[in-house]
C-alpha cells in the first residue's frame, strides 16, 4: 500500500504550487512534499529579486511567455486573497546609449506581441519620471511588481496542509525506483511510496530525472547571482524597477535596481559560474558538481562560446568597483559606499549537449513521474500556471479524473 497518491519532490514555490493544485483538484487525494532543507523556499524561491514579471522578454508562444502573463495575474490575485503585501510599481527598461536603441525597440515589439501594455518615453521624459536615472530612451511596463515569494510559498503551503497534505522537511532524496505499481523514494527520513511523483527539484533537477530514466539530454549548470543592498540613504532613489537592455543571446536580464517589499533597494544580479550547485559564496566548491560539469560536452561548448562574457562576469564578481560600473551606466550617482552586503542566489540553468542554454521551461516525464527539468526565472511568477500544466499532463497520461479545480 502506498504512503501517498502523489509525492512532490521540492519545497520551492513550484513544488508547493503543484502539490496545492493536486490537493485542490482531487479532494481526498493524499499528497506529500519531500524537501531536503529544514524549511521551505531556501534556494531559488527565497533568494531571487522578488519581481512579479509581466512577460516582456520571452519568445511569443513560448511556455515562458504564456505562463508568465497568466502567473502575474495569478500571483496578484493570490496576494490579495491572502493579504500578502505586494507593490505593482512597474518596470522601466532603459537604453543608456544610442547603440542600444535597436534592441530596445525589438524588446518593445516583443512586449506588445506578448499582449503587454507599455509606455515608451524619450530621454527627457525618462529624466522627469526617474530623476536619478540616466538614459536616452526607455519604456515602462506598468504591470510588473514586487513581492516576497517566500511569503507566497508559505501561504500556499498553509492551503496544502489545510487540505490534508503533508510536508516533510529534512527529507533528501537518495534514490527513486519506478515500477508498474508506482514509485518508491529513498530519503534521509526513510522510504516512501506513491502512485505518482512530480519532481520540482531546481538545482538537482537533472539528477532526479536521471534516477527515473528521463531521456532528455541536459545538465544543470549553476550560475550565481550576486546582489548588493543599497545604503539606507538610497531607499527612495527610484520609483520603479530599473532594468538595462539585456543581451538577447543570454537568458540573463542584467544588473538592475529593485525596490523590495521591505522598503529598501537592491542591485543585481550578475551571472557568474558557480563552482557548486548551492555555491552562494565565491569560495564554495563541490568536487562532485565540478566533475559533472567538466565531463558534460554541453558545458564545455557553452563555456567556449561565452568565454569573454563569462570572464567579464567573473571580474565583476571579484571587484566591487567593476560591479559598480554596471550600475553607474544608468545610475551614475551611486558610489562604492552604497553597495552593502546582501544574499546571493544560484540559478539552475539547463544546458543541452550542443552547448545551448535552454531558454524555455522544460517539463518531461515517464509512466509514473513528471519532471520540471528547467524552470529558472520567471518560474516564481509562473508557479501556478506551471502547476496547472503539470496537472493537465497528469490527467492526460496518468488516467486521473477531470479535476475539480487547480
Amino acid at each position: 500500500m502506498s504512503d501517498f497518491d502523489l509525492i512532490v519532490v521540492g519545497g520551492g514555490i513550484v513544488g508547493i504550487a503543484t502539490a496545492r493544485a493536486f490537493a485542490r483538484a482531487f479532494p481526498g487525494f493524499t499528497v506529500g512534499v519531500l524537501e531536503k532543507e529544514p524549511a521551505l523556499a531556501c534556494h531559488q524561491t527565497g533568494r531571487n529579486s522578488g519581481v512579479i514579471h509581466a512577460g516582456v522578454y520571452y519568445a511569443p508562444g513560448s511556455l515562458k511567455a504564456r505562463f508568465c502573463r497568466e502567473g502575474s495575474a495569478d500571483t496578484l490575485a493570490f496576494c490579495r486573497e491572502h493579504g500578502i503585501a505586494f507593490d505593482q510599481c512597474g518596470k522601466l527598461i532603459v537604453a543608456t546609449e544610442p547603440a542600444e536603441l535597436p534592441r530596445l525597440a525589438d524588446l518593445a515589439a516583443r512586449a506588445r506581441a506578448n499582449g503587454l501594455a507599455i509606455e515608451e518615453m524619450d530621454g527627457p521624459e525618462l529624466a522627469r519620471r526617474e530623476p536619478h536615472i540616466r538614459g536616452v530612451a526607455g519604456f515602462l511596463v506598468p504591470s510588473s511588481g514586487i513581492v516576497d515569494y517566500r511569503a507566497v510559498t508559505e501561504a500556499m503551503a498553509g492551503e496544502l496542509t489545510g487540505r490534508g497534505g503533508t510536508i516533510l522537511t529534512g527529507a533528501e532524496v537518495a534514490g527513486i525506483a519506478e515500477t508498474a505499481g508506482g514509485v518508491t523514494v529513498e530519503t534521509t527520513r526513510g522510504r516512501f511510496r506513491a502512485r505518482h511523483l512530480v519532481a520540482c527539484a531546481g538545482l538537482m533537477a537533472d539528477r532526479l530525472a536521471r534516477m527515473c530514466g528521463v531521456r532528455a539530454d541536459f545538465r544543470i549548470v549553476p550560475f550565481r547571482g550576486e546582489y548588493y543592498r543599497l545604503a539606507k540613504r538610497r531607499d527612495h532613489i527610484v520609483r520603479h524597477l530599473i532594468y538595462p537592455v539585456p543581451d538577447p543571446a543570454l537568458p540573463f536580464l542584467g544588473v538592475h535596481l529593485t525596490r523590495m517589499i521591505g522598503g529598501y533597494v537592491t542591485v543585481g544580479p550578475n551571472a557568474v559560474l558557480a563552482f557548486a550547485r548551492e555555491g552562494y559564496r565565491f569560495g564554495d566548491v563541490s568536487l562532485r558538481d565540478l566533475a559533472e560539469m567538466l565531463a558534460y560536452p554541453g558545458f564545455r561548448r557553452t563555456i567556449a562560446r561565452n568565454l569573454r562574457s563569462g570572464l567579464g562576469e567573473m571580474r565583476n564578481s571579484l571587484s566591487r568597483r567593476h560591479y559598480l560600473a554596471l550600475c553607474q551606466r544608468y545610475c551614475p550617482e551611486l558610489t562604492l559606499d552604497d553597495l552593502q552586503p546582501y544574499r546571493a542566489g544560484v540559478r539552475a540553468q539547463a544546458v543541452l549537449r550542443d552547448g545551448t542554454l535552454l531558454h524555455d521551461f522544460l517539463i518531461e516525464g515517464t509512466a509514473a513521474t513528471i519532471h520540471v527539468c528547467n524552470a529558472p526565472s520567471p518560474a516564481a511568477t509562473s508557479a501556478m500556471p506551471i502547476a496547472r500544466h503539470i496537472l493537465a499532463h497528469a490527467c492526460q497520461h496518468w488516467g486521473l479524473p477531470a479535476p475539480l479545480a487547480a
